[in-house]
């Protein structure tokens, strides 16, 4: 059996880390495991853990980590991660990281940090909109609808979500930078770390990626 990369990709919010983990995935033929998504399902589900999630993201909380565990957990035994896998938006802390290493055990991990500036940050995401009836998404910057501030198929108006306005941005950012840059820290001094310039464009940051997966 071809073991492939165990990798996990950090960054602060806007920096592409979704983006670059699909294609890694993709290139590496190994499991997305994505807990923005995976929760994003579980809150259409109707067992009890589908509830509780479906209660704390109702109130703006964040999932307890008991939960957040259970999932990566039932993630990680699926039969295709155990030759590899790529973990977006797990671990956030260190803390999470370590019972990220009681679940895997002394394996090595190859860590992606997309490093990205605020300014960039602020301006990827502040740009974005999204049609309310159809779902589809939109950039004011780098993918504009046809018509002002209109969905190209609803022709309705497009809005602008709450967590991407600049206010909520910057909220955002500063609980990266308490939870989050400890967590680059850690992986650094394990020697799993490999830091690479986010601002580039898509092809230029995978083209780097790929460099350490062959």
């Amino acid at each position: 059996m071809k073991l492939s990369p165990k990798i996990i990709l950090l960054g602060p919010p806007g920096s592409g880390k979704g983006t670059q983990a699909k294609r890694i995935s993709e290139f590496c033929k190994s499991p997305h495991i994505s807990t923005g998504e995976i929760l994003r399902k579980a809150v259409s589900g109707t067992d009890k853990t589908a509830r509780r999630i479906k209660f704390y993201m109702n109130k703006g909380k964040l999932v307890p980590d008991e939960i957040i565990f259970s999932i990566i957990r039932k993630h990680l035994k699926k039969t295709d991660a155990k030759k590899g896998f790529v973990l977006d938006g797990f671990p956030r802390n260190v803390q999470q990281s370590e019972v990220l290493k009681k679940i895997l055990g002394d394996v090595d991990l190859i860590v992606f940090n997309l490093k990205v500036g605020t300014d960039t940050i602020i301006r990827r995401l502040s740009g974005r909109r999204v049609c309310k009836v159809c779902g589809s998404n939109y950039h004011m910057e780098f993918q504009p609808p046809k018509f002002d501030e209109k969905c190209d198929r609803c022709k309705l108006k497009l809005y602008q979500r709450d967590d991407d306005k600049q206010v909520a941005i910057k909220n955002r950012l500063k609980v990266y930078e308490m939870e989050s840059k400890p967590l680059v820290r850690y992986y650094q001094k394990k020697g799993f770390l490999i830091s690479t310039n986010g601002e580039r464009s898509e092809e230029k940051i995978f083209s780097t990626i790929k460099k350490y997966l062959k």
